[in-house]
């Protein structure tokens, strides 16, 4: 996948598939599987290293994951997140960051909300970084939100997320990530824009999905959403290889001679 596919697959009405991932190994499965694109998401700081938010994710830590992931998935279109404040800073703080994200690998980087954010991705996009705006719930500003919440529901909220969609396209966006909006307003953010949008808990009218790979992999089943689907029971199966495994040694039923040097 190339970034003029993205365009040409709304056009056709092709849906776009994108899942997050943040390490080598996961990275060379998805890089065989028939999944568009990889976003390489801040969530990295929840998934992969146990904070309550994505405000522990850092541009070195970012470019780490990155660099992992090119190198498992080089068939596969990568997005990597700028993480929080690494784009609210002096411009030339802020290419320095896209520089060390794009240097890692990444073929696009993402960011989120309009406000603020139109001048930088105006001279980003005029300096070859791609760039995808995220609209709705924007984790970084959880703090701000008040929680992990639908965003959108009220005339304004719906209205002004309207005006920064189409303001993140006139800015140079080639795609809008729209996170936990109510289906009619993600309908018509697609429907008004020629660019495509790529939702989560967002309904089935945008032009594609992601869902983070631990959670559709169900390897947290306490972690429920309203728009999550998960594809495998990734938690039991992994914790039943382990206890097999732990049997299997205890009992002295592994190594077997097949397993060993003789």
């Amino acid at each position: 996948m190339k970034i003029q596919d993205f365009k040409t697959h709304k056009q056709s009405g092709r849906k776009i598939s994108m899942v997050t991932c943040y390490d080598h190994w996961s990275a060379q499965i998805i890089n065989s599987s028939n999944v568009d694109v990889i976003l390489v998401g801040d969530s990295l700081a929840m998934v992969m290293h146990g904070h309550p938010t994505t405000l522990a994710a850092t541009v070195p830590l970012m470019a780490l994951h990155t660099a992992a992931v090119v190198k498992g998935a080089p068939d596969k279109f990568v997005i990597a997140d700028l993480p929080f404040m690494s784009y609210r800073k002096g411009l030339s703080e802020n290419m320095n960051a896209m520089e060390e994200l794009m240097r890692a690998g990444a073929q696009a980087l993402k960011l989120e909300g309009a406000k603020g954010n139109l001048e930088l991705i105006r001279h980003a996009v005029d300096s070859g970084v791609p760039i995808q705006g995220h609209l709705g719930l924007t984790p970084q500003s959880i703090h701000q939100l008040g929680g992990f919440k639908v965003q959108g529901r009220s005339p304004q909220e719906y209205s002004d997320l309207v005006v920064q969609a189409q303001q993140l396209e006139e800015a140079g966006c080639f795609s809008v990530v729209l996170e936990c909006v109510p289906t009619p307003l993600a309908e018509t953010i697609s429907s008004k824009l020629s660019i495509p949008t790529i939702g989560i808990g967002a309904g089935l009218d945008t032009d594609g999905q992601v869902l983070v790979l631990q959670d559709m992999l169900g390897m947290n089943p306490k972690f429920k959403p309203k728009f999550l689907r998960t594809y495998l029971d990734g938690f039991e199966m992994l914790k039943n290889s382990l206890n097999e495994y732990h049997n299997d040694v205890t009992a002295q039923q592994f190594p077997t001679e097949k397993e060993s040097y003789l």
